[in-house]
């Protein structure tokens, strides 16, 4: 679930309206018009395709398509190329969101790019046909009690490699974040910009710093936000982050405690702790509306760790369950439920790095890991648990930091749950030159979506200007609700 999420606050975008039909002239023009039929493009997104090879290293050999979006005024002096996260989230929307978002002055000075990555939404998917039928609903609890209830688990993990390899097997070995990056570079080529700026959250960390790797001397002003960790593979991340999760729900039931009086579900942390456990063992017994037992709770409480501003809604959800109405609680799951495999992210995930075949490697490290994150080690482990059947070859990663890259600013929140804050160390030694921001709190996603003045000064200076931080810096958090 390494930054599984994407970044939360580009959802829930508008329906893109018809828009009039613009051109950018030169040797590879780019038509822009209506954005795909169903994409979250918010209105006032122009969209446009280009072709990339499947294969880089086979340049003239099958095609495949990206669908771009852009935001801002076309004849910007500077372009921006943004990526949300996932991997393999849609991306089309992000455009303009983040130019929206801008300050004036920085919005001036870019017009804002945004791609479906290849296998992603409008860009020649991945898909693993109908997984809906492999995860009922309510699913069985996240943390085994039986070997049979394991093996069980296991075999829908084996069900949904199978069936990503039936229906993808051309494109999965290509669906990498080096193939990613190297069409970024087709991306920047067709804007005839000579250095590619970018923007970078979460997994897109990653691909902004792959980037920086292959394609040192086209590498322009970068920012990291919500940073992965380069030197560990997904499947050891995946371990520091059951931690950081089980931290920042401490810090959730903390902050519902001082709230006792409205959600009156303790008055300490120990004691909302108590109660939340006390309402999953009674969805496991008697799941609401048929369908939400502690499976769909746990889901609901590890997307509310990605940021604050959901906590509110998601303690009254669980208030209310326990004064009798569940209608809330039902609507938030029921909402999550819906959106089932990610196919996309488990062909970047599965493919860009080494996972355990032997399936007692994961039993071990996830038992090993739950009495510290009981609540997160075996659902951080089902996420990800096709990659031990995935049928696409590994492909070699590339080493961030082996080559000397351009200086770019990193940027963190001290209690990240996704991306814990080591990462963000880990990269800040990998990429020589570069700086590091680290705010106060855990919200994921920091740059022009957390509301924090001081952040957003750094990165709106550095995006104006090309200077960073004399030095490394720190800001505060951004209050919580």
């Amino acid at each position: 679930m390494a930054a599984a999420f994407g970044l939360v606050a580009f959802a829930g975008s508008q329906t893109a309206g018809a828009a009039p039909a613009v051109a950018v002239t030169g040797p590879a023009a780019l038509h822009w018009s209506t954005c795909p039929a169903g994409s979250d493009a918010p209105r006032g997104t122009y969209c446009s395709t280009i072709k990339v090879p499947l294969d880089h290293g086979r340049p003239d050999g099958r095609q495949i398509k990206l669908t771009l979006s852009i935001a801002g005024d076309l004849n910007a002096p500077r372009t921006l190329v943004v990526n949300p996260g996932g991997p393999g989230e849609s991306g089309i929307g992000t455009a303009k969101l983040v130019w929206s978002s801008m300050p004036g002055d920085v919005g001036a000075k870019y017009n804002v790019v945004s791609f479906d990555p290849r296998g992603v939404g409008a860009s020649t998917p991945v898909s693993c046909g109908d997984t809906k039928k492999l995860i009922k609903h309510p699913a069985a609890p996240y943390t085994p009690a039986t070997d049979a209830q394991e093996q069980a688990r296991r075999t829908v993990a084996r069900k949904v490699a199978e069936q990503c390899d039936a229906n993808a097997k051309a494109l999965l070995p290509y669906i990498t974040t080096e193939n990613a990056a190297r069409d970024m570079d087709r991306i920047r080529t067709a804007f005839h910009r000579d250095k590619l700026d970018y923007l970078g959250y979460s997994y897109g960390t990653r691909l902004g710093a792959t980037y920086a790797t292959l394609f040192p001397s086209h590498t322009g002003r970068m920012i990291l936000d919500s940073v992965v960790d380069p030197s560990v593979t997904t499947y050891a991340s995946q371990f520091d982050q059951n931690l950081a999760l089980q931290h920042r729900a401490d810090q959730f039931f903390a902050w519902v405690a001082r709230k006792d009086g409205t959600y009156h579900l303790g008055a300490s942390g120990v004691e909302v702790s108590a109660a939340w456990d006390a309402v999953r063992k009674k969805l496991d017994a008697h799941p609401a509306g048929g369908r939400a037992g502690s499976a769909e709770l746990d889901d609901l409480l590890a997307s509310a760790m990605y940021t604050d501003l959901t906590w509110a809604d998601v303690a009254q959800d669980v208030s209310a369950y326990r004064r009798g109405d569940a209608s809330a609680l039902l609507d938030a799951t029921d909402q999550l439920a819906f959106g089932g495999v990610n196919p996309a992210q488990l062909a970047y995930n599965c493919v860009d790095d080494a996972w355990p075949r032997d399936w007692s490697a994961w039993h071990r490290d996830t038992t090993a890991s739950a009495p510290k994150a009981p609540l997160f080690a075996w659902l951080n482990t089902w996420y990800s648990a096709p990659c031990a059947f995935w049928k696409a070859p590994t492909a070699r990663p590339v080493k961030i930091g082996s080559v000397q890259v351009p200086p770019v600013l990193l940027r963190q929140a001290k209690d990240d749950p996704a991306t814990p804050v080591q990462g963000a160390r880990r990269m800040h030694q990998a990429l020589a030159g570069s700086r590091l921001v680290v705010a106060g709190g855990g919200n994921h996603g920091q740059y022009l979506f957390d509301g924090n003045t001081c952040m957003d000064r750094h990165g709106s200076q550095y995006l104006l200007t090309g200077r960073l931080p004399a030095a490394d810096a720190t800001c505060p958090a951004t209050p919580a609700p």
